[in-house]
């Protein structure tokens, strides 16, 4: 869903009670210092201090709770923390059980196994978006640039706001040279997108 990305900071719509001069300066002041305590979170996560980035992540929510943008990933990492920080069964079993590890392993390096996990979810579930997308991911780390395209290509098919995912994700770097990936994101999405949910959390490293 692999490392954990800064988001770009998105202007919003100031409220229109606010003064149309001040409003935007300090809108975005507040995003910086959320991003900034989000940041402390994550490099505490890279650490495996899973308590730690919890308490940051959290902290976020209480604190900043005007940037719901940057909530999304905040409680995605949160529920990581979270998660790894209670006793689980080694071998994963359900959909999100293997997404999860498959999320774990790209974090690590571990292609292979993540490649392995995420097999599995696309054979009980062929239109998940998710775990194209991831596999694309993996596949583009290691090397492996016409199995990464194939199930990116996928990926956007079932869900075009994939695209937009992709042409910024640093984890697809591998592919950017290569002329059908760029094919790939300049396609203009036909049919009716799926409902699924953009990719979250992302790989994070």
């Amino acid at each position: 869903m692999a490392k954990p990305r800064q988001p770009p900071p998105k202007r919003t719509r100031a409220q229109a009670t606010s003064p149309p001069a001040s409003a935007p300066a300090e809108r975005r002041s507040t995003y910086v210092e959320a991003v900034a305590l989000y940041e402390r979170g994550l490099a505490a996560l890279q650490r495996h201090d899973y308590n730690g980035a919890a308490d940051i992540f959290e902290s976020v929510l209480r604190q900043y709770a005007e940037e719901k943008e940057l909530h999304e990933r905040v409680r995605s990492y949160l529920n990581i923390c979270r998660r790894q920080a209670a006793p689980r069964e080694a071998t994963p079993k359900t959909v999100d059980e293997r997404l999860y590890a498959a999320t774990l392993s790209i974090n690590g390096g571990r292609y292979d196994e993540a490649i392995t996990h995420l097999r599995l979810v696309r054979d009980e579930d062929p239109d998940n978006d998710h775990a194209l997308y991831m596999l694309a991911v993996a596949h583009a780390q290691r090397g492996e640039h016409t199995e990464a395209i194939a199930h990116l290509e996928r990926a956007i098919a079932l869900n075009h706001e994939n695209r937009a995912v992709a042409r910024q994700d640093p984890d697809l770097e591998p592919l950017r040279a290569d002329d059908s990936f760029r094919a790939t994101l300049d396609t203009p999405s036909t049919g009716r997108p799926d409902r699924r949910r953009p990719i979250r959390p992302r790989t994070a490293r």
